[in-house]
């Protein structure tokens, strides 16, 4: 992968576990207080598209609202989108569970490592990103789609000061029995010191209606089964309803019209290229 001021770094974490780092650095002098800075979970699969958006974005401030800045995607080292098993365990809260393989003969699936994770960028990618550029410590914005979501909403409510900005995309709130809105409930109750920013959203087609072109099909069923039980959509839009009602709060929520599960992924990378690097208060 070649992107214009990026570069990659695999770097030791927790427990021997090892993290590629694809880490964008605008051209020329950090702003004074040093760049804003955009973490991204699931980095493999969403650093490009960051990458191009931001500086199309920056380019024309004046349209955009959008000023260059530090993006670091945190994957792993492989030359797929995706490690499944890792990041069923990095982006899910504790206590976690053990699942059946993904496919016969394969490992065990495990959860609840999104405490480690958070260890890892807190330890270890934000010092490493630190040490190459300036970093304004309070405009960090964290990104996540889908586990990714879970990953940045269980940060949120854990009371870490390192971001400010959430940007939760198709966050699977239902995962293990919907253990996420204890911790929401644990947020709501806590007194804060600081104003927090948070970016839901889910696509049209994440609630009982599935896209069009996915009817008819052997599979349809299946899915409608399946929407019926995560209720992406239906949960988001409750959440941001419930945090917009929190004091220092500023919650914003969309719903991308025509877009499934995974379709809605590049808006979302874009939405949060966006907040985190918006010039406007």
């Amino acid at each position: 992968m070649c992107l214009p001021n990026t570069r990659i770094a695999d770097l030791d974490g927790p427990d021997g576990a090892v993290w590629r780092l694809f880490v964008h650095i605008p051209p020329g002098d950090a702003p004074d207080g040093g760049w804003p800075l955009l973490a991204m979970t699931d980095g493999n699969a969403v650093i490009a598209t960051a990458v191009d958006a931001l500086r199309v974005q920056s380019a024309y401030p004046l349209g955009t609202d959008v000023q260059p800045g530090i993006i670091v995607a945190i994957g792993y080292p492989c030359e797929d989108a995706y490690d499944p098993l890792r990041r069923s365990f990095d982006l899910s809260p504790p206590p976690g569970r053990s699942y059946p393989p993904f496919a016969e003969g394969g490992p065990a699936v495990l959860t609840g490592g999104a405490d480690r994770f958070l260890r890892f960028i807190e330890e270890v990618a934000l010092p490493f990103v630190g040490a190459l550029a300036p970093v304004d410590p309070i405009r960090r914005t964290l990104f996540g789609h889908s586990f990714g979501g879970l990953f940045a909403l269980h940060v949120l409510f854990s009371g870490s000061q390192v971001f400010s900005r959430f940007v939760a995309a198709s966050p699977t709130v239902y995962w293990e029995d919907g253990l996420l809105l204890e911790s929401e409930k644990r947020f709501a109750g806590a007194a804060r010191d600081s104003d927090v920013e948070v970016h839901l959203s889910a696509g049209e087609h994440e609630g009982e209606a599935l896209a069009p072109f996915q009817y008819g099909r052997e599979d349809t069923e299946k899915r409608l089964d399946h929407a019926r039980t995560i209720q992406t959509l239906a949960l988001t839009q409750a959440m941001a309803a419930r945090l917009g009602d929190l004091p220092r709060s500023r919650v914003a929520y969309e719903t991308y019209p025509g877009e499934t599960h995974m379709t809605m992924l590049p808006i979302a990378v874009s939405r949060a290229v966006r907040v985190a690097f918006r010039i406007s208060a």
